[in-house]
C-alpha cells in the first residue's frame, strides 16, 4: 500500500476495502463488553425489538468500519487522524451474516492557513452489506500531511496492469 500525501488527493477519488463478514458471536462479544442492550445480546429479545432480530451495535459497525477503512486502499500519510465529523448516520442495521466493505469518496480538499506541513480533506465513507446497502454513513474531516521537498510522489497504477 502506498500513502497518499494531501497533494495526491483530488475531489471525486474513491477508495475501496476488502470484506468482511459479521458472525452472531462477533455481534453478541462487541455488545456484551460496550453496549450491552437486549436487541445486541439476544436473540429472542431481539425478535421483540424494534429490530425484529439480533442487530449489530452502531457502535460495532463503526469499528468494523474503522478496520476495514485502515486495511483498505485509502492511505494517507500519517494515517486517518479525524479532525470532526459533520455526519454519522446507520441507515439499517448490520445482521448476522453481512459482509461489510468500505467505500471512501474525497469530497473537499483545503491546505491548512496556520499550518504548511497539513492539509484537509473532507471524506464521505459509506459501509455497505453484500446487497450494496449502505448500513454506516459518515462525513469526516481529515486532517493529512503534505509531501515534503525531496519526497517524490508515488507512480499509481491501474490494478488491472498487474
Amino acid at each position: 500500500m502506498v500513502e497518499l500525501f494531501f497533494e495526491d488527493f483530488a475531489v471525486g477519488q474513491t477508495f475501496g476495502s476488502g470484506r468482511r463478514k459479521i458472525e452472531a458471536e462477533d455481534i453478541k462479544r462487541f455488545a456484551a463488553e460496550f453496549d450491552p442492550q437486549p436487541f445486541h445480546l439476544d436473540e429472542e429479545a431481539a425478535r421483540g425489538s424494534l429490530f425484529g432480530g439480533l442487530a449489530a451495535s452502531g457502535w460495532h459497525t463503526a469499528a468494523l468500519t474503522m478496520r476495514l477503512l485502515v486495511e483498505s486502499d485509502f492511505q494517507p500519510a500519517g494515517g486517518r487522524i479525524g479532525a470532526s465529523f459533520d455526519e454519522l448516520r446507520w441507515p439499517q442495521p448490520v445482521r448476522p451474516g453481512d459482509e461489510l466493505r468500505v467505500e471512501t469518496e474525497i469530497l473537499e480538499i483545503k491546505a491548512s492557513k496556520s499550518k504548511p506541513e497539513i492539509g484537509f480533506i473532507k471524506v464521505k465513507v459509506t459501509t455497505l452489506n453484500q446487497a450494496e446497502r449502505a448500513v454506516q454513513e459518515y462525513i469526516a474531516n481529515l486532517v493529512v500531511q503534505r509531501r515534503q521537498k525531496g519526497v517524490r510522489k508515488p507512480v499509481l497504477r491501474d490494478a488491472r496492469e498487474g
